[in-house]
């Protein structure tokens, strides 16, 4: 494990005749496994360009009425002076336009000797965070299995759009684990020297991506691997590393202590179900906010009784991404050490059919006492959520709770694969979601908690049922959801995000790479770190 390091270089004469402060990332590839502390030390060094192998340069589209024509920007007169060549018109005669995301790989001229051997034009468009990300992440792409990248790109900028630009970096460079003898793709560049970076907002980034690799590392791993044994291992390791208190419920517990939408849904499977509560308590402070953070973790979805077809079965070693994003939420709370508890419980179970398998018609008795009558055994994720929220709202007494899970087709239906459902029953708390996703850049779209839908959730034998009857046709399956789990956290503050849609790419998408998205981890992220900034401000 290489830790990270921060080394503030002042250039000496520069091409532009003007100091610049270089600052040296280094260990990137290895990024998921390094230490929490992101500043590891700084020194001081002259500049040389000795082993830097790709120089980028900032290119916007041109002015309002001429997009046409490419307006090279930060770094344009260090190439221009180095090679001895027109950025702007080499740009504009290739065709590069600035969009966000593009880049042009160019060959230095003859005579290049001693400095990068590939020049990059680097699209970012307006600038905006969004707009950096994706030029962060189109850069780590471009120079996978560089030794050294030299960039000004973020030179000037605020730490809040530097952050932007090095998530975006650190995710697209990001690849899923591979099994197998054939070649693993090429890693991401070993250092990247960015000048004028700013170090609070590497810190920032780092902490970021390092959740956002945790929850695509775990999410991507096939289920035969991740069982709800082994994600629970998981948990115990990523909590031990950050000193963080755990404990975990195996099945026999589960059963003893009345989980038992958890027992039913884990019951066809020789993988048992689990919960696992990681909890953050920040040091010397003295505090009664807690954040519960809940995470749906099917592990394999087959539908159980209610057999899901063939096609839809792949994706569903993913269906377990709620519980993985609420792990990574809890690692980049203590990494931040914000000022109140924090604490993700994990609900983890298989799907499968078995000789014990529930069925449609069973009445499953929750946590809480509430009797379910069972209607579609592929409707298993709001029973497990039901018995942890039931458990957050009777044991922990939180000030909030949020739930992620990848819940319903009919999210993903209604707003697509870019957008998670947000649904809740406190205005404050929603505002504060809405705010950290446009920070974070993971988006969501409200949708209402109507109530003239609940009867759709009646039972002639049980407390409630958990979907609407086949012959109902209502529609409206996300929000019938989220009305069935808002039955268990007894109006406590409480948000839940259906991330079904954006839960996976097919192929590389802006700062997600092919696999796992890991969404919702950014977002969680930046919840809390408002959260945090506004407990501080009020103590000050």
């Amino acid at each position: 494990m290489r830790p990270s390091r921060l080394t503030s270089k002042p250039a000496g004469a520069s091409p532009a005749t003007r100091r610049m402060s270089m600052t040296a990332v280094s260990g990137l590839a290895p990024l998921s496994e390094r230490a929490g502390d992101p500043a590891g030390g700084t020194g001081l060094a002259p500049r040389t360009d000795e082993g830097v192998d790709v120089l980028a340069v900032a290119i916007a589209p041109g002015p309002p009425g001429d997009r046409t024509v490419p307006e090279p920007r930060r770094g344009a007169v260090e190439a221009a002076v180095q090679y001895g060549i027109d950025v702007a018109a080499r740009a504009e005669a290739a065709g590069v336009t600035g969009k966000a995301g593009e880049h042009l790989v160019v060959e230095p001229p003859r005579g290049s000797a001693g400095l990068a051997g590939r020049l990059i034009y680097l699209g970012v468009g307006d600038e905006s965070h969004q707009s950096l990300r994706r030029a962060g992440a189109s850069l780590a792409r471009a120079t996978s299995g560089a030794k050294r990248i030299r960039t000004s790109v973020v030179d000037g900028l605020t730490p809040q759009a530097q952050q932007a630009f090095l998530e975006g970096f650190f995710l697209g460079g990001y690849r899923a684990p591979r099994t197998g003898v054939t070649d693993a793709p090429k890693p991401m560049a070993e250092v990247m020297e960015v000048t004028g970076l700013k170090p609070q907002a590497l810190e920032l980034a780092e902490v970021a991506a390092r959740a956002a690799w945790l929850a695509r590392d775990l999410t991507n791993t096939p289920p035969d691997v991740a069982t709800p044994e082994w994600i629970a291992a998981q948990s115990e390791a990523v909590a031990a590393a950050r000193g963080l208190d755990v404990e975990v419920w195996d099945p026999a517990r589960l059963a003893a202590e009345g989980f038992g939408g958890l027992t039913a849904v884990g019951s066809g499977s020789a993988n048992g179900p689990r919960m696992v509560r990681v909890t953050y308590r920040p040091a010397g402070v003295e505090t009664t906010d807690r954040v519960v953070l809940v995470g749906k973790g099917i592990t394999f979805d087959s539908g159980g009784i209610s057999l899901k077809p063939r096609e839809s079965m792949p994706p569903m070693k993913m269906d377990m991404a709620g519980s993985a994003v609420v792990l990574a939420a809890v690692q980049a709370a203590a990494e931040l050490q914000v000022p109140f508890e924090v604490t993700a419980l994990l609900a983890l179970a298989e799907n499968a059919i078995g000789a014990a398998s529930y069925r449609p018609g069973d009445i499953v008795r929750t946590y809480n006492g509430t009797t379910v009558e069972i209607g579609n055994t592929d409707a298993e994720g709001r029973m497990v959520l039901a018995d942890a929220l039931a458990y957050a709202v009777q044991e922990l007494k939180p000030s909030a709770v949020i739930d992620v899970a990848t819940l319903t087709g009919a999210a993903m239906l209604g707003l697509g694969k870019r957008h998670a459902a947000l649904f809740g029953n406190d205005p404050e708390l929603l505002t504060a979601l809405e705010a950290a996703a446009s920070a974070s850049g993971e988006p969501l779209w409200q949708l209402p908690l109507v109530p003239d839908y609940e009867y759709l959730l009646e039972s002639a034998t049980a407390d409630l049922a958990h979907v609407a009857p086949v012959k109902a046709k209502a529609g409206g399956g996300a929000i019938l959801a989220a009305l069935f789990l808002e039955k268990f956290v007894d109006g406590t503050p409480w948000i839940h995000l259906d991330i079904a849609g954006p839960m996976e790419v097919s192929s590389d998408t802006h700062e997600y790479s092919k696999g796992a998205t890991g969404f919702g981890a950014r977002l969680l992220i930046a919840f809390l770190r408002a959260r945090a900034a506004r407990a501080r401000a009020e103590t000050a």
